[in-house]
């Protein structure tokens, strides 16, 4: 059977720098009848297991390590034996909310993670977080972009560990060079594509943020 891609919407707070947000975050699971990944496991690992139905999970796959996509990860890989993976540069934000629980594997820049049949590859695309990855799956036609780009420009960049110049060169040197009809999925909020999104990279330059 061929992958699939479920969506799942959870509910939470964001915090950083002393300030917190109410926030939706947007939980990605790609795989088929059997075996599944998870792309951030945000809020309530409990609505994630039950949306995985009984599927071995394979990998707890994150995209960066703002509170608000790992906060569920430890629970649900206790529930479910899968691995955390998360790129080492966000060590430092991850320490911040799991200080007793290190992540369970690294992930790197062109690394292949199967499941189902798809390849999802692993970009790193710092900007937001110093280890801010996206998940590309040509097979599906899809990039998965956690918070590096939105339907309307790239990811926030006014707090700690980020960066505007190296969030729009992330931007334009790994996702822009896409398929233009790739589908953008995002951390939070509606769906794109690349091809959408592209034409306004020197708008977002003027506007600095």
């Amino acid at each position: 059977m061929a992958a699939r891609i479920d969506h799942l919407v959870t509910s939470g707070t964001f915090a950083l720098d002393g300030g917190e947000w109410d926030v939706d975050n947007n939980v990605w699971i790609v795989g088929d009848d059997t075996e599944a990944v998870v792309i951030d496991a945000a809020h309530d690992a409990a609505a994630i297991e039950e949306a995985l139905g009984g599927r071995t999970l394979r990998a707890i796959v994150c995209t960066h390590a703002h509170n608000d996509h790992i906060d569920a990860a430890p629970a649900l890989a206790a529930a479910t034996g899968a691995p955390i993976l998360l790129h080492p540069d966000d060590l430092p934000l991850w320490t911040q909310t799991h200080p007793d629980r290190a992540p369970d594997g690294e992930l790197a820049d062109g690394q292949e993670i199967t499941v189902a049949g798809t390849t999802l590859t692993v970009l790193h695309t710092p900007g937001h977080a110093p280890g801010a990855v996206c998940l590309y799956a040509p097979g599906l036609a899809t990039v998965f972009t956690g918070d590096t780009l939105f339907q309307g420009g790239p990811g926030a960049t006014g707090r700690s560990f980020s960066s505007f110049p190296v969030i729009v060169d992330s931007i334009r040197d790994r996702l822009l060079t896409l398929d233009p009809a790739t589908e953008v999925r995002t951390g939070h909020g509606d769906s794109t594509t690349i091809g959408a999104e592209a034409p306004h990279l020197d708008e977002w330059i003027a506007r600095g943020h």
